[in-house]
């Protein structure tokens, strides 16, 4: 989930944004009467003749750009896609098969919009509902008003959804409305996660320990990781800024115990009660900022998929970019998902999708996949 720049131009979903390979030239015009005969031999039963997925996470060929399907078919061939039934496909297939059948298909008319269109479902409104569930604990909005006990607002949010998970593993001493916790999926936490990432947080007074002057020189180490004032620019290291800071305290001594991370542990292991609490105190005046806009994410996201994917992007010839607007959700799901996680190849993709969640995704696949295809 990382705003890494948030800025997934992202679904060059069904293939190569990178400009290599077949996807820099423009392919041979392809014969479409040749290319409808492949198709009704080896396509028709998962994309039919008509070019529309049969079944969810298959994805509609009809209308797609030209250029793209020739580049994704070379992709198969090649071994830069895994799919058992296509590349076993792809491995007898002719370059001017693929140029035949990439015409044909790109001939055909946009799939129809179905009855029941998909409707997008908003990650930081779901997580909003669940988070009145951790009020009375972590104070409204994530700012917690109770000694001890964690300010949510504005945490990064794959650090929170990490240690969710260290709660669920009893890695971390849990408290009793962690009871709640194995209730929840993934997307669950995920949700959550961005909602508290996206919430302000509200200032604090002078700590109740510790003297910040003196804990500014200490966490000099710390700054290499959780930034100079304790505001983190990476989502999986907290941010400790305007924390409460008993919580610090006692975080820092459980990485002498409980929590597991190597680093944290041998530069904490040589601190004293006393410089414990003047890090923590330093930490908790300091100003801290949202680390996501989980509000208006989703859409930023789509604004920027809209310059590569939109209808009024230039098809250009130096890459093979698809068209995604109608295309199946599931299918573009899974995709972004390959990309992410490095199962496919396409090394702008994977950059660019590497910081989302699966929520995020979803989020961003039922936008497109309810628009009309074109």
């Amino acid at each position: 989930m990382k705003r890494l720049a948030l800025s997934l131009a992202v679904l060059a979903l069904l293939g190569g944004c990178d400009g290599k390979g077949p996807a820099a030239t423009k392919p041979q015009a392809g014969d479409r009467e040749a290319g409808k005969a492949f198709a009704e031999r080896e396509c028709k039963g998962c994309h039919g003749l008509d070019g529309k997925g049969i079944a969810p996470a298959i994805p509609h060929l009809a209308a797609q750009r030209e250029r793209y399907l020739v580049a994704a078919l070379t992709a198969y061939k090649e071994g830069r896609r895994t799919h058992a039934a296509l590349k076993e496909i792809a491995a007898h297939m002719s370059a001017a098969d693929a140029r035949n059948l990439a015409a044909y298909y790109s001939s055909l008319p946009p799939v129809a919009a179905a009855a029941a269109p998909v409707k997008p479902v908003s990650p930081y409104e779901q997580g909003k509902a669940l988070a009145a569930a951790c009020a009375k604990c972590h104070g409204n909005d994530g700012n917690s008003t109770t000694a001890g006990i964690p300010s949510l607002a504005g945490q990064q949010p794959h650090y929170l959804v990490v240690a969710v998970q260290e709660y669920l593993n009893k890695e971390r001493k849990a408290a009793p409305m962690h009871a709640l916790l194995p209730g929840l999926r993934k997307r669950d936490f995920e949700n959550l996660a961005l909602y508290f990432a996206s919430q302000t947080p509200a200032p604090r007074g002078k700590p109740p320990l510790g003297d910040p002057a003196a804990g500014e020189p200490l966490s000099a180490v710390c700054g290499g990781c959780h930034g100079s004032h304790g505001v983190s620019l990476d989502a999986s290291t907290p941010i400790l800024a305007g924390q409460d800071a008993r919580y610090l305290v006692g975080a820092i001594k459980a990485y002498r115990t409980s929590r597991e991370r190597e680093m944290m542990r041998r530069y904490v292991a040589g601190l004293g009660e006393k410089d414990i609490q003047n890090i923590a105190a330093f930490y908790s005046t300091q100003a801290s900022r949202p680390a996501e806009r989980g509000q208006t994410l989703v859409k930023e996201l789509a604004d920027k998929c809209e310059r590569c994917h939109g209808a009024q992007a230039p098809d250009n010839p130096e890459m093979a970019i698809p068209k995604i607007a109608g295309q199946d959700r599931d299918y573009l799901v899974m995709a972004l998902r390959a990309y992410r996680d490095d199962r496919r190849e396409s090394s702008m993709m994977h950059k660019m999708s590497l910081p989302y969640s699966d929520s995020i995704i979803e989020s961003l696949a039922s936008v497109y996949a309810g628009q009309p295809a074109k």
